[in-house]
């Protein structure tokens, strides 16, 4: 099987899930939307629609370990919601690493003088997928 060259990465939440797109061709990921979330849950037909329109050859979904590398209670969460992306949409599903990304987007946005509201107001769920998806990006450049 060739790499994937077209990707969409998913910073889940229990709130939020923020959705990235990136490409091996460019090793670049952007931001494409923040999605709504009940207690973890998705909207599915929104998920469907985003995979229709962008046509992934995989999924990217990132792992909240603990700064020691231990699973937290939210890595399981996000490592079922992987489990039943790939179930519901048959795509190779992959999971990165993602410890700081939403730290890091918080700073990225603070730097760029975007955060004037609450987190609430503007979520960076989206700009923490792009994160860990350039990272998997990166470490998988030569795959």
């Amino acid at each position: 099987m060739s790499a994937p060259q077209l990707l969409l990465g998913f910073d889940y939440g229990t709130k939020q899930i923020g959705v990235a797109v990136g490409q091996m061709l460019t090793q670049h990921a952007r931001e494409l939307c923040n999605l709504k979330a009940r207690d973890g849950i998705p909207n599915w037909e929104q998920i469907e629609a985003l995979i229709k329109e962008w046509q992934p050859d995989a999924l990217v979904v990132g792992l909240p370990l603990h700064m020691d590398g231990t699973p937290s209670e939210m890595c399981v969460r996000a490592e079922k919601f992987a489990r039943r992306l790939h179930g519901r949409f048959n795509l190779p599903v992959h999971t990165h690493d993602e410890r700081l990304t939403t730290f890091e987007a918080k700073g990225q946005r603070l730097a760029q003088g975007q955060q004037r509201g609450s987190y609430r107001e503007q979520p960076v769920d989206a700009l923490a997928a792009a994160l860990l998806l350039q990272g998997w990006l990166e470490q998988h450049a030569n795959s």
